[in-house]
């Protein structure tokens, strides 16, 4: 069992040039954004309520941008657009926030399409030229458009565009400029090699259950195994019955009071279960016995997600290469998906 694998493929190639300049990106994300930023803060404090819609990534990175939101005094919360399309929640007095990399999902054109969008709607894409960014005033992520499936660079960047909305709302960026600066790829040999007899996996965190979801879903996409995300408390109220040696379990801890349950979970499927154990740890907590550590620099918060993202995001991809001799190569979608 290896890892930090050399490329097998141009796919993985590619995957691995998007992560390597993610970070890079994100800063320069942040000082490009920062006029409509500005824009988009100022309605959100004026409304004090958000709504964050997106589909697959996109709406993760939403659910792990929401908490910061929340705690600066806005009501915010997070939905696939699928779901607001289906069975909305009435948007009068709200702002919408609309993410999609490519800028032309099926269910952001046909929102638009339908009126649906309130007053104050503003987008976040990868494209500048894409259809929803000529619908709404939109933050635009530095570097393009990512390229390989699946996403990795854009997720990290769409989080460096929220940063840019929520310093103007009164955050200290400073936390996460400096887990940005701190990125590094673990040795993630030990991770890899724990999971080589899982046949599925489950992700899951307290106040980093975003990051969870995305890296659930790039895990899905790129080792075509079955794996999903539960927060800590869901996963803790009956889904436990699943647990044995060929399911995975991944959690995320990072340094805020939700760690202590992180840990409580992490102590009760080690000793009640023999699954095996990956823990992705922004915090300064010891390790839990049985787990597979993978530290990341202490931090918490937006910051947490990028040191978190980072780390789980090389795990992702190097774990899928040691299954998947085509890795990066869809089979069944696309990079864009236009099709409800």
């Amino acid at each position: 069992m290896t890892t930090l694998l050399e490329p097998q493929n141009d796919f993985i190639a590619s995957i691995y040039d998007e992560m390597a300049r993610q970070m890079s990106d994100s800063r320069n994300s942040i000082v490009q954004a920062n006029e409509t930023a500005a824009e988009i803060a100022a309605t959100i404090r004026q409304n004090g309520r958000l709504i964050l819609l997106g589909m697959g990534g996109s709406h993760a990175v939403g659910r792990a941008v929401a908490p910061c939101y929340r705690a600066l005094g806005i009501q915010a919360v997070a939905l696939p657009l699928s779901e607001q399309l289906d069975c909305p929640v009435p948007l009068e007095g709200w702002t919408a926030m609309v993410t999609s990399q490519s800028g032309e999902s099926a269910e952001v054109l046909r929102w638009f399409a339908e009126e649906r969008a309130p007053r104050d709607s503003f987008g976040l894409t990868m494209e500048p030229t894409s259809s929803l960014a000529n619908l709404v005033p939109c933050l635009i992520g530095a570097g393009g458009s990512e390229i390989p499936f699946a996403a990795t660079r854009s997720l990290t960047v769409t989080l460096a565009l929220h940063a840019a909305v929520l310093q103007h709302l009164g955050a200290d960026l400073s936390p996460v400029f400096a887990a940005m600066q701190q990125s590094t790829t673990p040795d993630l040999t030990q991770a890899v090699g724990h999971f080589k007899n899982v046949k599925a996996i489950v992700t899951s965190g307290r106040h980093q259950q975003g990051v969870a979801e995305a890296i659930a879903l790039g895990l899905t996409e790129l080792s075509r195994l079955p794996c999903f995300s539960l927060e800590s408390g869901q996963l803790r109220h009956g889904p436990v019955e699943m647990l044995n040696s060929e399911v995975g379990v991944v959690m995320f801890r990072a340094d805020d009071p939700s760690s202590t349950y992180v840990t409580s979970l992490a102590e009760f499927t080690l000793r009640e279960s023999d699954a095996p154990l990956i823990l992705f740890d922004a915090s300064d907590l010891p390790a839990v016995e049985g787990a597979v550590t993978v530290r990341c620099p202490k931090s918490e918060g937006l910051a947490a997600s990028f040191a978190l993202l980072s780390a789980a995001q090389r795990f992702m991809v190097d774990f899928s290469a040691s299954r998947v001799t085509d890795v990066g190569t869809p089979l069944r979608c696309s990079k864009v998906t236009k099709v409800e």
